[in-house]
């Protein structure tokens, strides 16, 4: 627990905890001496599992579709409960986070700008306003739009297509030439609404210019408007035409220029699109010969465990940085430690029903398996198509990517 000589918040709201920021966020707030309250739907919540449901101090039962009266149930639950921040796990639901911070008088993100950290629509004209680096993009409706600006050459090839409002990779493709756009737009267009609320999404579609190179995150805490940078991650992905992210590691086995580039650009993007009191991860390339080029933004904390990667590398919790700014108070990002990460996950070659899953138990190395044996995989298009992962630390990046990659090789994954 923090020192005393600090104000010491009582409760931090979060809302919708259920995902895999969850976690961190709780033993966070267990280290800082916070107490964590949850609004989420009775649905939802009845679903959670017992160590959430421990770690909760108390919920408030809503409906987050609806921002009127989602709103106004948080904010008398707040005021109720002397709830002294306000937090956010999916990045569909920061706006509604930045509007409850703003009602309550709490450090917050920009409401007005909010919006921008959820559809990237909106974010690539912050982007664009801001000077911060993006792809070339048009924005449509139909895959007869779509072809006449593939024809038009304006973007090039390989060329992107991605749904306005959505994560984890769905609805994503990569196009090499036309074959396959029809498919392509219907695939990003579909999501009208996001589950498990039934929070309705923008249903228009993005083509980006594809960028060449290596890609990376980098998470930048923000306090008072004053960015503080994060560790970068390395990303690894497959190739073709959906590119599912396979594992990241930490340190990111750059130079420290640019280190200081894709941190300082990730910052730039956080700002841009409200960030003032919170934290923001943010998805760059580096092209060959290049600067970092932002491709999306989202005002949460990071998925895909990269918070234990984070941790594990360089002692910096992510979740303890993110819960500080939002009671109020700077963060502490010094590293502690200097060490090294990766996370490589274990893909099916197709969908099916799982038969077997197996992992090796290997000396510095644990692992997770998320789809058991009898459950139905989808294909790897997107993050719901991983089977597990298995996570290394060692003294340095080779060595942990190495042990990854390793277990990863020795697994096996039988989908009937």
């Amino acid at each position: 627990m923090e020192s005393s000589d600090e104000p010491e918040p009582t409760g931090v709201m979060v809302i919708e905890p259920m995902g895999n920021a969850g976690p961190f966020l709780v033993r966070a707030a267990a280290r800082l001496g916070l107490r964590l309250h949850a609004a989420t739907d009775e649905r939802v919540h009845a679903g959670y599992d017992p160590w959430l449901t421990g770690a909760l101090a108390g919920v408030c039962l809503t409906e987050l579709a609806d921002t009127a009266r989602a709103l106004d149930d948080m904010e008398a639950y707040c005021r109720a409960h002397r709830i002294t921040g306000v937090a956010v796990c999916w990045e569909l639901l920061t706006p509604l986070a930045a509007l409850l911070a703003a009602r309550l008088g709490l450090p917050g993100n920009d409401p007005l700008r909010a919006k921008a950290a959820r559809n990237k629509i909106t974010m690539a004209e912050a982007f664009r306003a801001a000077g911060v680096p993006v792809p070339a993009q048009v924005v449509v409706a139909t895959a007869e739009q779509a072809h006449d600006v593939a024809a038009s050459g304006r973007l090039g090839w390989p060329l992107v297509v991605k749904p306005a409002e959505q994560g984890g990779s769905w609805g994503v493709s990569v196009l090499a030439g036309p074959d396959g756009l029809d498919a392509a737009v219907a695939a990003a267009g579909r999501f009208t609404r996001a589950e498990p609320h039934g929070l309705p999404l923008d249903s228009r579609v993005l083509l980006q210019s594809y960028v060449a190179g290596e890609e990376f995150s980098a998470d930048t805490v923000v306090h008072d408007g004053v960015p503080y940078p994060l560790p970068v991650v390395r990303k690894d992905t497959t190739a073709g035409r959906y590119r599912v992210e396979t594992g990241h590691s930490c340190p990111a086995g750059l130079d420290p220029g640019t280190v200081r580039a894709v941190q300082d650009t990730a910052a730039r993007a956080a700002v841009a699109v409200g960030v003032r009191n919170g934290i923001a991860h943010t998805e760059v390339k580096i092209p060959p010969g290049g600067g970092p080029v932002v491709i999306e933004t989202g005002a949460r904390l990071p998925g895909d465990d990269i918070c234990e990667i984070v941790e594990a590398a360089t002692g910096v919790s992510e979740a303890a940085a993110y819960l500080r700014v939002v009671t109020g108070r700077p963060p502490r990002i010094a590293p502690t430690r200097d060490a090294a990460a990766a996370l490589r996950f274990l893909l099916p070659d197709r969908a099916g029903v799982v038969e077997e899953v197996v992992i090796p138990e290997v000396p510095g190395t644990h692992s997770r398996i998320d789809i058991r044996p009898g459950q139905r995989v989808p294909e790897p298009a997107d993050s719901s198509g991983r089977v597990g992962h298995v996570m290394a630390h060692a003294a340095c990046v080779d060595e942990a990517r190495r042990l990854a990659g390793q277990v990863i090789a020795d697994s096996r994954v039988k989908v009937s």
